[in-house]
């Protein structure tokens, strides 16, 4: 019976061990990004991270940005593009760090014969769920870091954005600030166990006011911070698949995007808003990995449309004297 039962022991802690070395392995559970709490911006990815999910290399430099390691004042022959944005201009999970929509423009830019630079960084200041007032935060608590050109990728939703809160760190299941002791108890908590509300968040969610107007006055102070530095400024907004066709954005999103449209024509901001653009591909569904962010396919479409407004805009700015 001893016999018996120390099999069945052992059988089990194979099993175990199998496991838990094929989800480490195979999907990168146990060593997930974690976030860190600030009291301006809300939150952000923790500095010097790397990991692997479902396959994808994810790499976090010591300025919270997925990019590699960088020199905070570029070389004078470099070309420094700063882009700020949510999960979408993140890339997530799903999403290798060369398959970004930064790493995309970067090589392209590089590659390109209208480019006059030796060398072009293309830095990516972003996070989940960040909104206009979380990425203006950013800029200024670690300034445009010297950038030629900066760009605030947003989508509609972005319009309605909440301020920012360090709430969701520790609590949240998607906003882990530190590693699970096992990749069967990541597995456990994110997927398996019920996620426990956050009480504090409802007087966040229900913030009084004008919420689209505040998010206007924060892009406005973006671009006001860029002209500070003699940078450029570039607005992109990309749609909801459920905008794109018929029956289109609802009302409330047509309304708040008027808003934005008039607010860019009076500030004088550079802007693309991909709604037209989209509608006029012949599957925009195809760009799409769920309903709101996008793919490879769906990334290099917006980065190609970006990088032909960044040479125009780069036209305007001059070479480092000593290039």
């Amino acid at each position: 019976m001893k016999v018996v039962l120390l099999v069945i022991l052992v059988v089990v802690v194979g099993l175990f061990v199998v496991v838990e070395i094929g989800l480490r392995s195979l999907f990168g559970f146990g060593n997930p990004l974690i976030y860190i709490g600030d009291e301006q911006i809300g939150y952000l990815l923790a500095p010097n991270q790397r990991t692997r999910r479902f396959g994808n290399r994810i790499e976090i430099n010591e300025y919270s940005m997925r990019s590699s390691p960088l020199q905070k004042t570029p070389a004078p022959s470099r070309l420094r593009v700063l882009l700020l944005g949510d999960s979408i201009a993140n890339g997530g999970w799903w999403t290798d760090q060369t398959n970004t929509i930064s790493t995309i423009m970067m090589r392209s830019l590089a590659s390109s014969t209208n480019s006059n630079y030796q060398e072009v960084e293309v830095l990516n200041a972003s996070a989940n769920s960040w909104g206009p007032r979380n990425e203006l935060a950013y800029l200024e608590k670690f300034s445009n870091f010297n950038a030629h050109v900066v760009v605030l990728l947003i989508n509609t939703d972005d319009l309605f954005a909440t301020p920012p809160t360090s709430l969701p760190v520790g609590r949240d299941r998607n906003y882990p600030d530190s590693k699970p002791l096992l990749a069967l108890v990541e597995v456990w908590q994110r997927y398996i166990a019920k996620q426990q509300p956050i009480p504090e968040m409802k007087a966040v969610q229900n913030e009084a006011g004008d919420r689209v107007g505040i998010n206007l006055e924060a892009i406005g102070k973006i671009q006001a911070l860029t002209r500070q530095t003699n940078s450029q400024f570039l607005l992109v907004m990309t749609p909801l698949l459920r905008e794109i066709g018929v029956p289109g954005p609802r009302d409330y999103e047509i309304n708040a995007r008027q808003r934005l449209n008039d607010f860019t024509r009076a500030k004088q901001i550079n802007y693309i808003d991909f709604l037209p653009i989209f509608n006029s591909t012949t599957n925009p569904q195809g760009l799409y990995h769920d309903h709101i962010h996008l793919n490879l396919e769906g990334n290099k479409f917006v980065s190609i449309v970006m990088e032909r407004s960044l040479l125009e805009i780069l036209g305007d700015v001059p070479l480092p004297q000593n290039y």
